[in-house]
């Protein structure tokens, strides 16, 4: 185990290497960053002088090579809009996305284990039925309307929840709850199939056939087996949770990672837009290696070469 975790740590450097290749091209291709910098009003001398304090007057290789030194060093240039160094500026908004993204999960995780486990259980009954008709429809649901709904109904018709911002409990309630909605649909669904499947083995039919009761038969030698697909899910979701939660940062006014490079993106501040990739792209590796970990736990038969 700890021979393969070295070397999945090893193969974060090729990764980081790829997806730098990646960001530099596309921040070349999506426009001319002195023009986004310098008013409509700036000179040819002004607007040749800022070329040449950027560096982009070199070689593309030049300019990559550069770029790439000083990405090593953390450094992925100033934002223009806020007059900053681009990274501190992305790490500061991660403890919120974090939050954000760690309730959600938690949401999805406390609602989609119980309902998968029973509607796998009772399948192909009335509690089947409706367990996984509610999670097509939670799924079905986009979280731009869901949010602002939530809004509508607890902050404005009942004022019992805040509109928007990031302080106490009270404004986590209507974020995480829908960010997770959708992933405990899916979370549900993916339970009850794993389950279904799991229940059916002839291991499972032999405990049963020993008289062992069914909480127990289900509790402990169907279940853990079961999450093993859910893992996978949970580490996959999590990282678009941090970087992905776009909408509903944007809707809460919530002030995460999401909502900055939503700005980023909008006002062409390609440093912010760089810093934040780097920092997605190495949350993604981590937590894969995480997931990998967590399937040697669930089931020991699992050997990595």
């Amino acid at each position: 185990m700890l021979k393969y975790i070295v070397k999945s740590l090893l193969q974060v450097i090729p990764t980081l290497l790829i997806v730098s290749l990646i960001v530099f091209v596309l921040v070349r291709v999506t426009g001319d960053p002195v023009a986004l910098m310098l008013p409509e009003t700036a000179t040819a001398a002004d607007r040749a002088a800022l070329t040449q304090a950027l560096g982009l007057d070199q070689p593309l290789t030049t300019q990559y090579v550069k770029f790439l030194g000083s990405a090593l060093q953390g450094d992925f240039g100033n934002s223009f809009r806020y007059g900053e160094s681009a990274l501190p500026l992305v790490l500061e908004r991660l403890p919120a996305s974090f939050e954000l993204a760690a309730s959600a999960m938690l949401f999805a995780v406390l609602l989609a284990i119980p309902l998968g486990v029973a509607s796998a259980v009772k399948r192909n009954t009335f509690t089947d039925l409706i367990i996984s008709g509610v999670s097509v429809i939670g799924k079905a649901m986009p979280n731009f309307w869901m949010g602002i709904m939530l809004i509508l109904l607890f902050s404005v018709i009942l004022g019992v929840l805040p509109v928007s911002g990031r302080g106490g409990f009270a404004h986590l309630v209507l974020p995480a709850f829908t960010l997770g909605v959708g992933l405990a649909a899916q979370m549900t669904r993916l339970i009850r199939s794993s389950m279904l499947d799991i229940l059916n083995q002839d291991y499972i039919r032999t405990a049963r056939s020993k008289g062992i009761r069914e909480l127990r038969v289900v509790g402990k030698h169907a279940f853990r087996n079961g999450m093993i697909p859910v893992v996978t899910i949970m580490s996959l979701q999590f990282t678009s949770l941090i970087g992905g939660a776009l909408i509903t940062e944007t809707v809460f006014a919530w002030p995460g990672l999401g909502q900055l490079l939503v700005v980023a993106v909008n006002t062409h501040d390609m440093a912010i837009v760089q810093a934040a990739v780097f920092v997605i792209a190495f949350i993604v590796v981590v937590t894969n290696i995480l997931t990998d970990v967590a399937y040697r736990l669930l089931d020991p038969r699992i050997k990595y070469d």
